[in-house]
């Protein structure tokens, strides 16, 4: 089995909450002076200007994309200056932030995993900036430290990536990412001595682990040019074997298309380690399947899929059968079963068949049997199967939530699992495979009180007459005035779906009588291929008509109002908050754009932007050009009164460049009328987001929540009302 780093169980881009009663503060509008915002001069080249299927479009911050320039940096540092001068005249900004250290420091675990005859887990003690790997001999021993990334480097910025055990558990593959780029380097830890070996690999991106004898695989770029580490595209990935001992120079190519550049492939081997499965990707959606039985000396690779129209991943194999979870013939996904000595389609069977209402979103072998994790109206169930595909039993959850993590063997008899929700911080239970019986096993104890609050699903329309849900969390005794300060948070794109998640950065929107709201919207993977598709290239626009119908439904419901609703989204719902607040820019009292893809028309030319082509097409096809430009949310600003807005990047983000951000933000400055602030917040020794430390969490979520309470003109208290 392989790991995520632990960042998908202490993620805090959800939710949070916090103690909180019926004496809440009024949500009276307060009288704040306005801070006053002198911009940093931009420069203007008016001389940039593309031509587009004989459209004539003129990108006059074009500059802005020399990340390395000194004129580039100059501007960043002017820009952070103007945005952190009036941050600190904030007069709560540093009593939210003291609140929210106390609301983030609980213990937060995840699900432990067996390796080795071992067991192993991640733990942050509550403010580390990286969560630390712990090793116990059985699970009632004591535990010792493994891995501490909080060691890696002083300031917590470099952090733990992928990792994988070899088989007898002696040797420990990891990488680590500086700064947050998605660069990696791979070390190993001999865990029998402690000592580390001399092997190191670089240049590795988007890659898994996958141990194999006496030695794994990975994917790696070749070495950028010097400079253009954090924005040049990344083309020729390819699958290399690394022997234990050797130099990365003699590691062994294992798969390449040297043909198509912007083909890349990553590696996984069956948990005995027989079969070699290789998966070549275009997009973000999509994937050909290569197959090797390494237990054949000599074995050629076995072509299963060489097209990218759909989704192959292998879960494992049951003896000389691969056993898959594709979206082929079933918009919610089956698990099938492949002999790659049959690798014709014709021989594949349905082991599990499509669930006709419910998406099926992942599967792992466990005591023998087959634990499959399904969407139902975007929060989780967990159904087990015999390895015949014969269901078994639907294991019961506490409530509405989201399940993650999922450890087990095929020959253990326990399996760990985590289950979170909008209300319960992540809580790890065990799963007894014979009985299929959940215990908890860890659970965080925090300064929260969920009796306060409430989680509440509902279904809105959208603009063309689809149903789409959102969920609600609130306190119970809410006022229903049109007064409430509300956080809508979407995303909408790749197949991903937002699920009912726990985090601390929400408290002090809570404890104000806040709402937080997160939006089911098309382009996600709630409800199956269709629903993705739906929100893809020329229909994107449904994405947006979706986030602002579900504003509208608040308002009109009287959750809040225009003055009072803020949105937030990152990366594609970065996108998402640009499209809207440009579109609709009367609709919203407060946007949070984050290292979002705003220049629509430009964003395949950097690291992996060829690669979400997919969702959104490309400025280079005439038709799909045609509706970029009418939505791309830099060549839709226009001299308007826009919300308050604050726009968030990093320097080392090498997924999303942060030439998206600089270019938007100048020309929002430019444009913005009236006194309204158009901020840019620009992280240092950071990336897209995955791996910051809780340091640099705390501080980005003081700010953003001080500055909607400002400019909502929120009275604001600091966690001291009991009930």
């Amino acid at each position: 089995m392989k790991y995520l780093t632990p960042a998908i169980f202490f993620g805090t881009l959800i939710f949070a909450a916090c103690k909180g009663g019926d004496n809440a503060p009024s949500n009276a509008i307060m009288d704040f002076k306005q801070i006053p915002v002198t911009y940093p001069a931009t420069r203007k080249d008016t001389s940039v200007t593309d031509q587009y299927h004989g459209t004539a479009i003129a990108d006059p911050y074009r500059w802005l994309e020399d990340d390395q320039s000194a004129e580039t940096k100059d501007w960043v540092s002017r820009q952070n200056i103007v945005t952190y001068g009036y941050l600190s005249q904030i007069p709560f900004r540093e009593k939210v932030k003291d609140r929210l250290e106390q609301i983030f420091n609980f213990e937060k675990f995840a699900p432990p995993f067996k390796e080795g005859g071992k067991y192993y887990y991640f733990k942050n003690d509550g403010l580390q900036n990286q969560s630390v790997l712990y090793v116990q001999e059985n699970l009632n021993s004591q535990a010792e430290i493994v891995l501490d990334p909080n060691k890696f480097s002083d300031d917590g910025t470099t952090s733990l990536g992928e990792l994988d055990f070899s088989k007898d558990g002696r040797y420990l593959a990891y990488s680590t990412s500086v700064g947050g780029s998605d660069w990696r380097t791979i070390v190993v830890k001999d865990l029998q001595t402690g000592q580390m070996l001399e092997d190191k690999i670089e240049w590795v991106k988007f890659s898994g682990i996958a141990w194999q004898g006496n030695g794994f695989y990975y994917t790696r770029f070749p070495e950028p040019k010097k400079g253009d580490e954090l924005k040049a595209a990344n083309k020729f990935g390819a699958v290399y074997y690394h022997t234990l001992g050797k130099p990365q120079a003699e590691d062994q190519l294992v798969y390449a298309d040297k043909a198509h550049p912007d083909r890349s492939f990553g590696a996984g081997t069956t948990d005995d380690e027989r079969f070699l499965n290789v998966s070549g990707w275009e997009s973000t959606s999509g994937n050909a399947l290569f197959i090797k039985d390494l237990s054949v000396s000599g074995k050629d690779f076995v072509t299963i899929v060489n097209t990218f129209e759909k989704d192959f991943a292998v879960v494992d194999n049951i003896g000389e059968k691969l056993l898959v979870l594709t979206n082929h013939n079933a918009p919610n996904q089956r698990l099938i079963l492949i002999n790659p000595a049959k690798p014709e389609e014709a021989a594949w069977e349905t082991l599990i068949p499509e669930d006709q209402a419910d998406v099926l979103q992942g599967a792992a072998i466990c005591g023998g049997k087959i634990v499959c994790t399904y969407l139902h109206n975007a929060s989780s169930s967990l159904r087990v199967f015999d390895l015949a595909g014969k269901p078994i039993q639907e294991v019961k959850l506490p409530e509405i939530g989201t399940v993650g993590g999922l450890s087990g063997k095929p020959a253990e008899s326990q399996a760990f699992f985590a289950f979170t929700s909008f209300l319960r911080p992540n809580t790890i239970y065990s799963l007894d495979m014979n009985s299929l019986e959940i215990k908890v096993f860890k659970a965080p104890k925090l300064d929260f009180n969920p009796d306060l609050f409430t989680t509440e699903q509902v279904w809105y329309t959208s603009k063309d007459g689809t149903k789409v849900p959102m969920f609600i969390t609130r306190k119970k005794n809410i006022a229903f005035d049109g007064q409430n300060p509300t956080l809508l948070y979407g995303y909408g794109g790749f197949n991903i779906s937002l699920t009912p998640t726990f985090s601390a950065s929400r408290a002090a929107l809570l404890e104000n009588n806040g709402i937080y709201v997160v939006a089911n919207l098309r382009g996600g993977g709630e409800f199956g291929e269709k629903w993705h598709k739906a929100g893809t290239k020329c229909q994107k626009q449904n994405v947006f008509d979706d986030f602002i119908a579900a504003a509208e439904y608040l308002i009109e419901k009287k959750y809040t109002s225009p003055a009072r609703l803020a949105i937030q989204g990152g990366s594609n719902g970065g996108l998402l908050v640009g499209a809207c607040m440009t579109q609709r820019p009367d609709l919203f009292g407060v946007c949070f754009p984050a290292v979002g893809v705003l220049d629509m028309l430009r964003y395949h030319q950097f690291t992996i932007g060829y690669a979400w082509a997919t969702d959104y097409g490309r400025s280079d096809n005439p038709e799909e050009f045609a509706c970029l430009i009418k939505y791309s949310p830099l060549h839709n600003i226009k001299k308007t009164a826009y919300p308050a807005t604050m726009i968030t990047t990093a320097d080392h983000d090498d997924r999303v460049v942060p030439a998206h951000s600089f270019k938007f933000a100048a020309a929002l400055q430019e444009n913005q009328q009236g006194t309204n602030p158009a901020l840019i917040r620009i992280e240092t020794s950071a990336g897209h987001g995955a791996g910051k430390p809780t340091s640099k969490l705390i501080e980005e979520s003081a700010d953003m929540l001080s500055f909607m309470f400002y400019n909502m003109k929120m009275k604001v208290i600091y966690g001291d009302v009991k009930q």
